[in-house]
């Protein structure tokens, strides 16, 4: 476990929080070093907002390229029909339920919206 790695789990599918807390806040924690790494989780109903939002699709990109990294549910994925476009985004598509629960069981910095 890295000490100075944040995982958000973006589960919010609400595009103003979407916009300004999950890409504002993961953005300018790696533009100004508050982590080292900075990963948000795509999970559930959010993989809708981010595949069909232009302006968060933008958000996610422009956080891309502060170096933020995303990943998201495989599971959502397949069920929401999202797997093609979040793969076209740049964005992991993996199973998570196994994962999180290792994270958080091992105190690994999870933060949920």
């Amino acid at each position: 476990m890295e000490d100075r790695h944040l995982y958000i789990i973006w589960a919010n599918a609400d595009p103003i929080t979407s916009e300004h807390m999950v890409m504002m806040y993961s953005t300018n924690s790696m533009l100004n070093g508050w982590w080292d790494r900075v990963t948000v989780v795509v999970w559930g109903n959010s993989q809708l907002t981010a595949t069909q939002n232009e302006a968060v699709k933008l958000k996610i990109a422009l956080a891309q390229q502060a170096g933020v990294e995303f990943s998201s549910c495989l599971s959502c994925a397949i069920n929401l029909g999202t797997k093609d476009a979040l793969e076209e985004m740049g964005i992991e598509v993996i199973r998570w339920g196994e994962k999180l629960s290792g994270l958080i069981q091992g105190g690994a910095k999870v933060m949920t919206v």
